[in-house]
């Protein structure tokens, strides 16, 4: 089998490039339309101080640079803070170079800038450094909490309705609402927020009572890490929340705090609670960090399992992994 060849010119984003005698597709041949941003190391120690929105985005491994490129393209058509502006801008901060863990090398900045627009702090949006391949974090700032949900639906619609085409390397984009430390004071108090907020929004719809399910991803904790966790800490219940159990039941009895005649209903829940354990890197030792989110039914899928609905059907998302 032929090895993949690649020619990069120095200085500039255009590549060419042949797979196996095959021609690249449209989207990693014409790179010069969006360059790859370098992340943003200021975030993990930003995410473990304050609570932030966010989009973590699922993709093939070894593909992060192509599904980087991709989400960008189009989270910039969604995410609009300034009515006057033309396009989306988004902006990320500077970094020293280093390599991502899938071995791919951080490259320049991308600087979308257009004469006569301003850009304001809501427009940032920075690409944090993760420790597991397959994944892409887009954070806002702190303090800048735009409606992630409703963004994630209009995706949704224009890729039902034919406006969005879709994607190559982006299988799946979770917004998260908020994020906090994996304890159980400060995750039932986000969740109960959330929930309060989902019920207040949709009372319509759902009445008083609603059906919901919670799904809970250790994405990248394995069982060994944590034992480690467990035996480093001198408290045994400061992870107690890594135990899935556990954090059904908190995150469940949040749930009926606000709504006392929920019930849970796995296979056509009206609510969902995703709960993301977020693999950051850069961050001190005995500590986690939980994306949350509260979801209508119609971006969750309950088969296999409960999580957010894939961008493009299950054939396509295979066929995507295999390249």
């Amino acid at each position: 089998m032929a090895e993949d060849e690649r020619k990069e010119e120095v200085g500039t984003t255009i590549v060419e490039a042949t797979v196996e005698g095959e021609e690249m597709k449209p989207w990693e041949q014409h790179s010069a339309v969006i360059s790859i941003p370098r992340f943003d190391y200021k975030a993990s120690s930003s995410l473990l101080s304050h609570s932030h929105s966010a989009f973590l985005i699922t993709c093939p491994i070894k593909r992060e640079k192509s599904a980087t490129k991709e989400a960008i393209a189009i989270l910039e058509k969604y995410i609009v803070s300034n009515p006057d502006a033309k396009r989306r801008k988004i902006c990320m901060e500077d970094a020293t170079k280093e390599s991502n863990v899938s071995g791919e090398d951080a490259v320049n900045e991308h600087e979308n800038s257009e004469s006569g627009t301003s850009i304001e702090k809501s427009d940032i949006l920075s690409l944090v450094k993760l420790t597991r391949s397959g994944l892409l974090l887009f954070t806002f700032p702190f303090g800048k909490s735009p409606a992630v949900v409703d963004i994630v639906s209009q995706i949704f619609q224009s890729l039902e309705s034919g406006i969005l085409k879709s994607p190559l390397w982006c299988n799946r984009i979770l917004p998260i609402q908020d994020t906090c430390r994996l304890e159980e004071k400060e995750l039932k108090k986000i969740v109960t927020r959330l929930v309060d907020q989902f019920m207040t929004n949709r009372q319509k719809e759902t009445g008083n009572t609603v059906k919901f399910a919670v799904g809970y991803n250790r994405r990248g904790i394995e069982e060994t890490e944590m034992k480690n966790l467990r035996k480093a800490s001198s408290d045994p219940d400061v992870f107690a929340l890594l135990d899935r159990n556990k954090c059904f039941s908190v995150v469940a009895a949040a749930v009926k705090e606000v709504v006392p005649d929920s019930t849970v209903d796995l296979k056509d829940p009206e609510l969902s609670v995703l709960v993301e354990v977020l693999p950051l890197s850069r961050v001190p030792d005995k500590t986690a960090i939980v994306g949350v989110s509260v979801l209508p039914r119609t971006l969750v899928s309950t088969k296999p399992r409960l999580c957010i609905k894939a961008l493009v059907s299950d054939t396509k998302e295979m066929k995507g992994k295999k390249r």
